[in-house]
């Protein structure tokens, strides 16, 4: 989510940066290591990305979901938060605070008053620092906080400097942009949700997310590429043209058939029957088979001969008698359980699922046993553990990290100042002043 209006990480205004004291100085020269604090992720040794050091100012999804996926492949991530609150969502909401709780694991959290002249000598030294900024802010306000990308090229020509966007520069740039602005655009909305009902964002933030995968490759992409080169650049990643990739199928359609299409609920046009049906207990199933012989089986596993009637016969007559195969599908399906349903079918190899809310999710038997789900402590209230999702992805030649908690408001300010060579003294008056 890209913020609408002049705002740091924490909704702190965007107007003049305070007047300071004297810059803390140049501390970078005494780090040569791209890790500032080795060992504070585990299992990160290793990792493809084990020597390459991240900026966050990110906040809500976008920023910090992109570096939370570069974190699960072993950078240092450091979030820089304003002292006066950090991310928006940080303790705001139990939606928000899941939010901040997911996507900030494996980071380090550092405080840092952008507004400053000492915040900015420090943010100074980190930048030279990094490999990698992440930003999520809104157009023009890393500029205006003095963070963007021309104003840290001159502390590190090599940075890979990461922007995520409502939109790409163009006639739209300067929108204020949200996940459902972008879903709405893109034409998302208006094949979610059944016809003749309103239009429907999806149930997580798809936009937001989808942009912040491609920031990662992106960033993957240009960290490659400054091997070779030994230069850094300044991405862009736009929160509505990545979401309209994700139509990019039912774009060429329009253009080919000249028909738009409708809002689709759980199913395809492509495929009969391939929706979700209401079982003998109540419970809704997905039943999607999606070739012949998945057809002729999952007739034969429900003991029917819907398969040898004239209309169902083939794939393009059951296209054709959609509505009423529906019918007898769903007349069908009712009078199994769940669970009868989902045995017989899955025997037969035909595709089919139950609809699982979160609570089943986080008991399900598959996630379990895969380790897709690592514990965490929530950064609000007493500690309360979770799970969340891990890096979903295996490799034979790495492990995955294993998660650590989001970090408090600030909790490694001092490790890492400590890193960049501030002594004590240097760090008493960064925490007087309110710098960090």
């Amino acid at each position: 989510m890209t913020r609408n209006d002049d705002q740091d990480p924490t909704g702190q205004p965007t107007d003049s940066r305070a007047d300071g004291g004297p810059a803390v100085g140049d501390h970078h020269e005494t780090t040569e290591a791209h890790r500032l604090v080795p060992g504070m992720l585990p299992g990160a040794d290793g990792m493809p990305l084990s020597d390459v050091t991240v900026l966050e100012l990110g906040h809500i999804i976008a920023g910090p979901f992109c570096s939370m996926v570069l974190a699960d492949l072993g950078a240092e991530v450091i979030k820089v938060e304003h002292p006066g609150g950090g991310d928006a969502v940080r303790d705001s909401s139990p939606t928000g605070n899941s939010s901040f709780n997911y996507v900030n694991r494996n980071k380090l959290g550092m405080t840092l008053d952008l507004k400053s002249d000492e915040g900015q000598d420090v943010f100074a030294d980190l930048a030279a620092e990094a490999d990698v900024l992440v930003e999520n802010f809104a157009a023009g306000t890393a500029e205006r906080l003095g963070v963007g990308y021309d104003d840290v090229l001159e502390h590190n020509e090599e940075l890979v400097y990461c922007s995520i966007k409502g939109f790409n520069a163009g006639p739209y740039d300067e929108y204020p942009a949200l996940d459902p602005v972008a879903e709405a655009l893109s034409g998302v909305m208006s094949v979610t949700g059944h016809p003749d009902q309103p239009p429907v964002r999806c149930g997580t933030s798809l936009a937001d997310m989808t942009a912040s995968l491609y920031g990662a490759i992106s960033v993957l992409a240009a960290l490659r590429q400054r091997d070779k080169t030994g230069e850094g650049q300044h991405l862009t990643v736009p929160l509505y043209e990545s979401t309209v990739a994700l139509m990019g199928y039912w774009l060429a359609y329009t253009q080919a058939y000249d028909d738009v299409p409708e809002p689709i609920g759980a199913g395809h046009p492509n495929w009969a029957p391939y929706d979700v049906y209401q079982s003998a207990d109540d419970e809704w199933v997905f039943v999607g088979p999606s070739s012949q012989g998945q057809w002729e089986a999952m007739c034969s596993a429900l003991e029917t001969d819907l398969h040898e009637l004239a209309q169902y016969a083939s794939l393009k007559d059951r296209r054709e008698h959609v509505e009423a195969l529906n019918e007898d599908i769903g007349e069908l399906c009712a009078e199994f359980s769940a669970s009868e349903l989902i045995e017989r079918l899955r025997g037969a190899g035909v595709p089919v699922a139950p609809i699982n809310d979160t609570a089943d999710v986080v008991e399900d038997e598959h996630l379990r046993a895969t380790d897709a789900l690592g514990p965490i402590n929530v950064a609000e209230g007493e500690g309360e553990q979770i799970d969340v999702p891990r890096y979903p992805a295996r490799s034979s030649a790495f492990e995955r990290v294993e998660n650590t908690d989001p970090p408090a408001l600030g909790e490694d300010t001092d490790a890492l100042l400590e890193a960049l060579g501030y002594d004590d003294d240097e760090v008493e008056r960064l925490h007087q002043t309110g710098a960090i």
